[in-house]
C-alpha cells in the first residue's frame, strides 16, 4: 500500500486548498481513506474520512461546514477540500487507509493501517 499526498501549500485565512491522497496497490472500494492532521505540540487528530463502500463520510467537529471530503475512484484518488481556512487549520495533513471489515471502519487513528507522508498546510492572517 502505497499513499500520496499533496496539496499542501501557504495560504492566507479565508483562502482554499485541495488536498490529493493518491493510493497504490489497494482499491478504494475495499478500503476507507482518511484524513488526519498534527500541529505543532497536539496529537494528531482525525479530520475527515470516506469509504466508497457506503459512501460513509466522518467530518470532524472543528472542520464541519468548512472541509468536504470526496473520492474519485477511476484516479484511485481521494480529495480534501478546505474552504475558509483558519491559522488553527496550520498543520501536516496525513492521508492514511483502513481495510474495510464487512464494509466497517473505524475513525480513531489506531484503527488505521497504511499511511502517507504528510504535506504541510500553512494558514497566515
Amino acid at each position: 500500500v502505497q499513499l500520496q499526498a499533496s496539496g499542501g501549500g501557504v495560504v492566507h485565512t479565508g483562502e482554499s486548498l485541495r488536498l490529493s491522497c493518491r493510493a497504490s496497490g489497494i482499491s478504494l472500494k475495499d478500503y476507507a481513506i482518511g484524513w488526519f492532521r498534527q500541529a505543532p505540540g497536539k496529537e494528531r487528530e482525525g479530520v475527515a474520512a470516506h469509504s466508497t463502500w457506503d459512501d460513509n463520510v466522518y467530518i470532524a467537529d472543528s472542520v464541519e461546514g468548512r472541509f468536504t471530503i470526496s473520492s474519485d475512484i477511476a484516479k484511485n484518488t481521494v480529495y480534501l477540500q478546505m474552504n475558509s481556512l483558519k491559522t488553527e487549520d496550520t498543520a501536516i495533513y496525513y492521508c492514511a487507509a483502513q481495510l474495510l471489515d464487512r464494509g466497517s471502519w473505524f475513525v480513531g487513528a489506531r484503527y488505521w493501517d497504511s499511511w502517507g507522508h504528510g504535506t504541510l498546510v500553512t494558514v497566515s492572517s
